[in-house]
């Protein structure tokens, strides 16, 4: 099981990345010396790295970045030569929609082949929220790489439409050194960035309905079918178990946390499903109610969120419902929880700032 659950659990690096970060003024040796990672790396085709060698590698490219132009943060750095003909898969399949709304459709059906990653989209009259969320939540990538996919997101717009997009709201968690740069995100992104544990970009709905002026269905129609077949490939490879969670990561904020809906998103019977998550040593609750219990304290801890939010997020029909649920698990309530949480914080403040005598 520990073999096929390392593969989900893996970043792609694309042959392009080094065209981008040469415009940018980033030369690739330095970048790998800094990483510790083999010389003809970018060379290489379709490598994946662990989250530990990916995550040293953005760090190492941060690193080098600011070693050359320290006054700008690398994700700016980055998106002033980003342009529609760096061929990377992600901003490809995105560029070839019809619109903001179906690139990042299709970015949330294939985000899996870049990251183990699940990108949800909630609409309303107005506006649409992105959130990106990572299924490796007890290894949180480096900030520089959730900046790098916000600007991202941003820049693909502004590229596909040729218009200056600017969201509603940008957030994320906020690094301890962000005041320095918030200057600069504020102006590229038309609006200040605010502190949010989850990654969060709000879209007015006319821009994610914005024709893309690249579109180009005819080349999606021959690049789409590779990508379908390395999802295959990449599904086959990966346990039950993880292909279970990420479709409830999906699926939690929609309701959808029946066996049944999640056997049919994944194309499988309840009964395949069962067999092989029990020969994998769990069972379908016991997956919902693990990822729940997570990401309840994960909720608890970082944000304000109420209860009736949080138990929307998690797919509870109320907050009572969620109440019962987080008390069963855990035996207590959360407001328990958060108030014990919140004297613990406070207490580590307070010893940190604690002098010797």
């Amino acid at each position: 099981m520990n073999g096929r659950r390392s593969s989900t659990l893996e970043y792609s690096v694309w042959p392009g990345w080094r065209l981008l970060m040469q415009d940018a003024g980033v030369t690739a040796p330095p970048v790998l010396r800094r990483a510790q990672l083999p010389g003809d790396l970018f060379a290489r085709r379709s490598v994946r790295l662990n989250s530990a060698d990916f995550f040293r590698l953005w760090e190492a490219i941060e690193a080098e970045a600011q070693s050359l132009q320290p006054t700008i943060p690398t994700p700016l750095q980055i998106a002033r030569v980003m342009s529609s003909d760096w061929f990377d898969p992600e901003l490809f399949a995105a560029l070839c929609s019809a619109h903001m709304r179906g690139a990042m459709e299709r970015l949330a059906t294939y985000i899996r082949l870049i990251a183990p990653m699940a990108i949800r989209m909630v609409r309303n009259d107005k506006h649409t929220t992105i959130t990106l969320d990572f299924l490796t939540a007890s290894q949180p990538p480096p900030a520089v790489f959730l900046i790098f996919k916000m600007v991202l997101f941003v820049q693909l717009a502004r590229l596909a439409t040729r218009t200056q997009i600017n969201p509603l709201q940008i957030s994320w968690p906020l690094p301890d050194d962000f005041e320095k740069d918030s200057g600069l995100y504020a102006a590229f992104f038309g609006t200040p960035v605010t502190h949010s544990a989850v990654t969060t970009l709000v879209l007015d709905n006319a821009d994610m309905d914005r024709p893309f002026l690249t579109e180009n269905h005819k080349m999606w129609l021959f690049f789409e079918p590779d990508l379908r077949q390395r999802l295959s490939d990449l599904d086959r490879t990966c346990g039950m178990l993880e292909r279970v969670r990420s479709a409830l990561l999906e699926s939690l904020p929609a309701g959808e946390v029946s066996m049944q809906a999640v056997g049919r998103k994944l194309g499988v019977s309840t009964r395949t499903l069962q067999r092989r998550l029990q020969g994998e040593g769990t069972s379908f609750q016991q997956i919902l109610d693990t990822l729940r219990e997570s990401l309840a304290y994960h909720y608890l801890r970082n944000t304000a969120m109420s209860s009736a939010e949080i138990s929307f997020l998690l797919g509870f029909e109320d907050a009572n419902s969620f109440a019962r649920a987080f008390q069963s698990w855990t035996g207590k309530t959360p407001g328990a929880v958060r108030h014990e949480l919140a004297v613990g914080n406070a207490q580590d403040v307070a010893s940190a700032s604690r002098t010797p005598d």
